[in-house]
């Protein structure tokens, strides 16, 4: 039953909701007593953190919607003027619910006396990212929750300008601006004016961008490229690319090519999961492609599958893409005052590649909103199919500028009657192999996820698939505090264990050294003492 002071809240909601539709659809759950929708839509405001805001777009202060926007919006405006900041520019995917977000926000900034410019359509945020430092923008917002499920809609934060001693330069934001933000937004209870005064962002910065994304690549050899935007935003910019590189046009796969906020192929539209890029696989084979590039929903990550050595088509892992990148541009390129970095979660291979060529190396925490502020950055990657392999242009994870790049390094083999695989057994000769893997646990209760935690960190483990633990580490203990746990065993196992940022999931990250086949088999091994470790959480 609906108590007295729950449903003055919901009234109270409903009076001050700028979207006569959530408004509506509300009074009708309060009308038929539709408890279980209501506490869903009201069990606490969306939070607001490092990766801005992620969630379901349904009514009500937990969900994506028109009224927690506009208070988002105020907020950040808030506390950009606090700082004497005023230039905002806002983009927007395919999502439900994207368009509106855009437009809601351009009207709290215009009323707040922003700068306000728009990009013209439904982009890939690598686009946002660069036209922060593009345009001189002091903030940048996009409207996406990249790989999330169709449900979800989100809201990523960037700065361009040095705050409280950070310099962001065109990238994500991390403490104290999060917790600045969030405080800002707790405060607004009532919108301000609405303003509609704002600019549309022209294409000349669009092709400024693909020009960048293209500036130095060949093509040594013409490859026949699959592609798949997952029906995310990324076909067109991929298109316009590889066009401006001269390069061979890639080979769309067609029932993905289009935006669809439904996503109707795919369980998930993380080219990760599996049988995310199955269609990508099937067309690969039709069409005897060379190469299957799979961008997410909003093309800032980049997944590559390949023929291995015996003929079987297989995804690179994000740190087997990442070595290849990293290996390539430091052979390819000048090093003085070049620095490389990935996460805590990533393989340490790119650790060895930096020392071998004379490259400053870094380690950060898990996300591009810390990759980002490497001084010097010439190279970074995480592990989650992230790639940024041209920092000065965007300082972010880029999926488009990714795709072409490995599409220039292919080729350049190709053109030696070499491939990827082979060149990844060439590097794991040089610095040894790296078998890296990822095991996710997805649930229902975010609450399973902090009991496993804790139970582990009550009871770590003395061994794990036969092997004695050597060390255990709580992250939160570290000296940047982070919510995980890191496990050796020996010099030649690591296992990180860490909830994911943006999904409901337990995320298990191996790491073995050693022998090809034996650390292939280790890990097998590792990943079925885990899941059978965790089954009681999922």
């Amino acid at each position: 039953m609906i108590d007295e002071q729950f449903r003055m809240e919901i009234l109270d909601w409903i009076a001050n909701d700028p979207d006569p539709d959530s408004a509506s659809l509300l009074s009708k759950w309060l009308e038929e007593g539709s408890e279980n929708e209501l506490r869903k839509s009201f069990n606490g405001f969306l939070e607001f953190g490092t990766a801005g805001l992620r969630g379901p777009v349904r009514p009500g202060p937990s969900g994506m919607n028109r009224a927690v926007v506009g208070r988002t919006a105020a907020g950040i405006a808030s506390y950009l003027k606090s700082r004497g900041l005023s230039k905002v520019v806002i983009g927007r995917d395919a999502r439900h619910g994207s368009k509106e977000f855009m437009q809601e926000s351009a009207e709290i900034f215009s009323g707040a006396g922003m700068e306000v410019h728009l990009l013209p359509r439904e982009l890939p945020t690598p686009v946002l990212a660069y036209a922060v430092n593009e345009l001189g923008m002091d903030c940048g917002i996009m409207v996406t929750a990249s790989h999330n499920p169709a449900i979800d809609n989100g809201y990523k934060v960037y700065l361009g300008k040095s705050i409280d001693a950070i310099t962001y330069r065109g990238s994500q934001i991390i403490p104290p601006a999060d917790a600045q933000i969030a405080a800002e937004i707790a405060k607004i209870r009532t919108l301000g004016p609405r303003g509609s005064s704002w600019s549309i962002v022209g294409e000349k910065l669009i092709s400024k961008y693909i020009s960048q994304a293209v500036a130095g690549r060949t093509q040594a050899k013409p490859l026949r490229i699959v592609y798949t935007a997952l029906h995310g935003v990324g076909t067109e910019t991929i298109n316009a690319t590889f066009r401006a590189a001269n390069f061979a046009s890639p080979i769309l796969v067609t029932e993905q090519a289009k935006p669809d906020p439904d996503f109707p192929t795919v369980a998930f539209p993380n080219p990760e999961e599996a049988g995310a890029i199955d269609l990508a696989i099937a067309l690969a084979k039709s069409e005897s492609a060379d190469l299957v590039i799979a961008n997410d929903p909003d093309a800032d990550r980049c997944a590559v599958a390949a023929l291995t050595p015996d003929g079987q088509w297989r995804m690179l892992r994000g740190d087997e893409l990442g070595t290849i990148f990293g290996f390539y541009i430091a052979a390819n390129s000048q090093k003085t005052g070049q620095a490389f970095a990935t996460t805590i979660v990533s393989s340490s291979a790119l650790g060895k590649i930096a020392a071998k060529f004379g490259i400053q190396y870094h380690q950060t925490l898990t996300g591009f909103k810390w990759l980002s502020k490497v001084e010097n950055l010439a190279y970074g990657y995480e592990e989650a199919i992230g790639y940024c392999v041209d920092p000065c242009s965007v300082n972010d994870k880029d999926g488009i500028s990714a795709a072409i790049k490995i599409t220039e390094i292919a080729s350049s083999l190709a053109a030696k009657n070499s491939t990827l695989f082979e060149y990844l057994d060439e590097i794991w000769q040089s610095i040894g192999y790296h078998r890296t893997d990822q095991l996710s646990i997805r649930v229902n209760d975010l609450d399973l996820i902090a009991r496993a935690l804790s139970d582990l960190r009550a009871n770590p483990w003395k061994e794990i698939g036969g092997k004695v633990v050597t060390r255990f580490q709580d992250l939160l203990s570290s000296e940047t505090p982070t919510n995980g746990l890191r496990i050796w065993c020996g010099d030649e196992i690591r296992i990180i264990i860490r909830p994911s940022g943006t999904e409901p999931k337990l995320k298990t990250y191996i790491e073995v050294i050693g022998v090809n086949d034996e650390a292939d088999a280790l890990v097998e091994n590792l990943k079925t003492e885990i899941r059978k470790l965790f089954a009681s959480y999922s």
